[in-house]
């Protein structure tokens, strides 16, 4: 039986979670569960998502020829090791660009555990969501969350600085449209998002937390 993926979400271009324009893979599934996640939407495990790998990679390949690299996040995608491997794999035939993973779980634990799949990407960005950890650093959900770069393409596309800040400390949102439903991308300012709200609301409009999914945020 060829391997299946869960998948909650594909798209391009992404440009707010890693460098130039960039394939989004989230992950459908998480088993860490942070509280205070912003993508609780991805936390159920379930069948109904599920593809196999050659078409998931096939419906993709249009995008990954004009793509600057490939971010995978979640859900957890090491929840789903088998497929992770798998869509790396053939990541690494199909395009040059680097690969970026976020996971909520510890880099040694990956290391360790994970060690192929550690071997393959270009940029781990690793740990548990932290809410009281604050959210200043780029890239980062919560400041407790390591960047580790794993390549030389990737030491010369994300620079980091001696206060472990990568080279672009702005920090936007990506806005999307699917339909009559508008999400965002990236990861927001400590606040933002209840500012967003505030400003919807005074224009009439409704704001949902992102498991009730008209207007979805994911890092």
């Amino acid at each position: 039986m060829s391997t299946r993926i869960s998948i909650n979400k594909v798209h391009f271009p992404v440009t707010t979670l890693g460098y130039g324009r960039r394939v989004g893979i989230w992950f459908q599934g998480c088993s860490i569960r942070c509280p205070g996640c912003i993508s609780r939407d991805t936390w159920e495990f379930s069948g109904d998502t599920s593809m196999a790998i050659e078409p998931f990679m096939a419906s993709i390949g249009p995008w990954l020829s004009r793509a600057d690299g490939v971010t995978i996040s979640g859900g957890e995608p090491f929840d789903q090791p088998e497929a992770l491997a798998a869509v790396i794999e053939e990541l690494r035939r199909r395009q040059a660009g680097d690969i970026l993973v976020y996971s909520g779980y510890a880099r040694e634990h990956l290391f360790e555990c994970h060690r192929p799949i550690t071997e393959q990407i270009d940029v781990l960005i690793s740990e548990p969501y932290r809410l009281a950890a604050g959210t200043t650093l780029t890239l980062r959900g919560s400041d407790n969350q390591r960047i580790t770069l794993l390549s030389c393409l990737a030491r010369e596309r994300y620079p980091i600085d001696i206060d472990g800040r990568p080279w672009d400390p702005a920090r936007k949102m990506d806005v999307m449209l699917d339909g009559d439903i508008v999400w965002m991308a990236g990861i927001p300012r400590a606040g933002e998002m209840a500012e967003v709200k505030r400003k919807l609301a005074a224009a009439g409009l409704a704001c949902h937390a992102s498991d009730q999914p008209e207007i979805l945020v994911r890092a």
